[in-house]
C-alpha cells in the first residue's frame, strides 16, 4: 500500500527519503539470503565476515579486522574469542608490537570459509541479477560515492 504524506519537503528531500527507505528494504532482503547460508554453517554475520576477511586477506590485527569489517573493538575481540572457542582462528601477539594481537585462521576455519564462499559468491550474485551489467556498475559507483562522503565528513 503506498501512503500518500502532505509534506513541506521539495521533490529532491522526498526522493531522498524514498531512497533511503528502498536501500534499507533491498539491504534487508539481500542480508536475509546470506544469512540463511550463514546460520546453516553455524556462524554469526559477523563472525563470518571475520574469518571471510582472514580467509581472503591473511592474518590481520584485531584493529585491521574492526575496519574492515566496520564494526567496534569490543564486538570483534568477542567474536574472535568465539571463533577461537570452536577452532576457527588463533590469536598471537605481534612480533613488532607487544601490545597488538594478530589473528590468523585456522585449517578448520580455511575448510568452512572455503566450503561456503562459493555458495554465499553465487547468493549474492542472484541477489542482483535483476540488474544489467551497466546498471550494476553505476549502483556500485553510486554506492561508493556515498560511502566516502561519508567517510571524508562532507555535507551538501
Amino acid at each position: 500500500m503506498k501512503l500518500k504524506i502532505e509534506t513541506n519537503f521539495d521533490k529532491r528531500t522526498q526522493k531522498s527519503m524514498s531512497t533511503w527507505i528502498q536501500m534499507i528494504k533491498a539491504f534487508n532482503a539481500i542480508r536475509a539470503e546470506e544469512l540463511r547460508l550463514i546460520t546453516r554453517c553455524n556462524l554469526t554475520i559477523n563472525q563470518f565476515s571475520v574469518l571471510e576477511a582472514l580467509y581472503h586477506r591473511g592474518d590481520l590485527t584485531v584493529g585491521e579486522i574492526t575496519v574492515l569489517i566496520d564494526s567496534t573493538p569490543g564486538n570483534v575481540t568477542v567474536v574472535i574469542k568465539n571463533l577461537q572457542k570452536n577452532g576457527m582462528a588463533v590469536v598471537k601477539q605481534a612480533l613488532h608490537d607487544s601490545r597488538m594481537r594478530v589473528v590468523s585462521i585456522t585449517k578448520d576455519g580455511k575448510k568452512l570459509i572455503g566450503s561456503m564462499f562459493g555458495e554465499h559468491a553465487a547468493n549474492l550474485c542472484s541477489c542482483f541479477s535483476p540488474l544489467s551489467d551497466e546498471e550494476l556498475q553505476t549502483l556500485f559507483e553510486c554506492l561508493r560515492k556515498l560511502r566516502k562522503r561519508r567517510k571524508n565528513g562532507k555535507k551538501n
